[in-house]
C-alpha cells in the first residue's frame, strides 16, 4: 500500500516537472496565453551607444535631465559620457 502510494506520488511530480518544463520552453519561445490571463511583456530598452537591447531592471541607469539613460555595459556608459 505505502509502496503503491509513493509510486503514484513519484508519477506525479514527474509529471508536474515535464509540465513546468513545457511551459517554461513555450513562454520562452513567445508563446502567451489567449484566456485573458497572460502576463505582459518585458519591455526592453535600448542602449543609445551600441544599440544593444537590455531589461531595464538589468541595465546600468544614468539620469540626464529628468530622463532616464539606460546601458547594457559600463564601458557603454563611459563611452557614452564622453559625447
Amino acid at each position: 500500500m505505502v509502496l503503491r502510494l509513493l509510486q503514484l506520488l513519484l508519477i506525479l511530480a514527474v509529471i508536474r516537472a515535464v509540465w513546468r518544463l513545457a511551459k517554461g520552453v513555450l513562454e520562452g519561445a513567445g508563446y502567451q496565453r489567449v484566456d485573458g490571463m497572460q502576463q505582459p511583456g518585458l519591455k526592453l530598452v535600448r542602449d543609445p551607444n551600441c544599440g544593444t537591447y537590455v531589461s531595464p531592471t538589468r541595465a546600468l541607469v544614468t539620469r540626464l535631465a529628468g530622463e532616464t539613460v539606460y546601458f547594457c555595459s559600463e564601458k557603454c556608459r563611459r563611452e557614452w559620457e564622453k559625447h
